[in-house]
């Protein structure tokens, strides 16, 4: 039986539909792997977010202005032969709001975010310089108080403080004080990260549950109807990096803290950058019950909050097991696989949802939780 003209109309509708399918999604396709371009007149707080409009400021000016092979890699922390002697260097600013939240403050958020660059990088933590932006009439208390929680992260993250400036600004223009640093640690032998190496069948490994700074620092600005006790992850992750090295060296491929725009940034990064795809089972992603609470009530995914003592990690698949025991026997409580490697689609990060459907996970262009870290 021959189609009906109605069935063949049909057909070459379908056709056509798919076609333009098709080619828009390979127009967003080629807008999401061009290199960013910053065209906007002004700075937003997006642009601090850690999403796609940081990507167009950071990429579209800065790596532009200063572009160099050591840059080109945008990784947490750069590796410089100093003739012969390899040493890693990563640099951070601090402009949290509140300046003191529950599980933690900007002083000890600065030591821990600033060796946390090098651990993940695969570098021992060695030494910190620090800058202070002091704002007319903030309490002296508030500085000394600031000053002995860097020190006692210091000492816990086994790290010197060893030179640093402090700058005083009119009142109103700094919010008490912010912080800079930059952070020296050395390369790790042991380390063999490269996101060459990430091959189909590779496991990403998040070292415990996600979203609890963003949700401390969200709580702790007020304005929301949720009482809950949830503390800030923040905390020196080489003891863990340290323990998973030694369990698995080459067995680990590449490793991210994630920090701004949360895991969902982290594996997007990835993704692009090793031209693979990740394939997320949302129902391992580790939650606290009072996140995915405050999550909820604000339509935030989690995926999506910023974390001060977490990060990711792909390892082998044989080398989870001793990945995960050995971030657990170094301190880590709820390190688990959440996600798979695979060849397609490539610089895709797809979520396999609680109901068996899948999701597109792309980078926010913003933060909804903006002057987290």
């Amino acid at each position: 039986m021959h189609p009906s003209h109605c069935d063949a109309v049909k057909v070459l509708h379908m056709r056509d539909v798919t076609d333009l399918e098709r080619a828009t999604e390979e127009r967003i396709e080629r807008r999401r792997r061009a290199t960013p371009r910053f065209t906007d007149e002004r700075v937003t707080m997006a642009h601090g977010a850690g999403g796609k409009a940081s990507r167009k400021l950071v990429e579209g000016v800065f790596v532009a202005a200063f572009a160099n092979e050591m840059l080109s890699a945008l990784g947490d922390a750069a590796v410089v032969d100093l003739d012969g002697a390899l040493v890693a260097i990563t640099t951070d600013a601090f402009v949290v709001s509140p300046i003191r939240f529950p599980g933690g403050s900007i002083g000890e958020l600065a030591v821990n975010g600033t060796v946390n660059d090098l651990a993940v990088s695969g570098a021992r933590p060695v030494a910190i310089t620090s800058s202070f932006i002091l704002e007319e009439g903030v309490a002296a208390d508030v500085v000394r108080d600031e000053a002995a929680a860097m020190a006692d992260a210091a000492r816990r993250a086994g790290v010197s403080i060893v030179a640093g400036d402090t700058k005083v600004v009119e009142r109103g223009k700094a919010d008490g004080l912010y912080v800079t640093t930059t952070g020296i640690g050395i390369p790790d032998p042991r380390a063999h990260l490269d996101l060459s190496a990430i091959v189909a069948g590779d496991v990403v490994v998040v070292s415990g549950p996600i979203g609890d700074h963003g949700v401390a620092i969200m709580l702790a600005r007020g304005g929301l109807e949720l009482e809950a006790d949830v503390r800030s992850d923040t905390a020196s992750v080489w003891p863990q990096v340290d323990a998973l090295l030694d369990s698995c060296g080459a067995d680990v491929r590449w490793m991210r803290d994630a920090t701004r725009g949360g895991v969902a940034t982290v594996l997007n990064e990835l993704a692009l950058g090793a031209e693979i795809s990740v394939m997320v089972d949302e129902r391992a992603v580790p939650v606290q019950a009072a996140v995915a609470a405050a999550c909820e009530l604000l339509g935030i995914d989690p995926l999506y909050v910023a974390n001060e003592g977490r990060f990711v990690a792909v390892v082998a698949a044989d080398a989870a097991p001793a990945a995960i025991a050995a971030i657990e026997g170094a301190g880590g409580t709820g390190a688990c696989i959440i996600a798979e490697i695979g060849d397609e689609p490539p610089g895709r990060v797809l979520g396999r949802t609680a109901f068996g459907g899948h999701r597109m996970i792309d980078m926010l262009v913003g933060d909804p939780l903006p002057r987290i870290c």
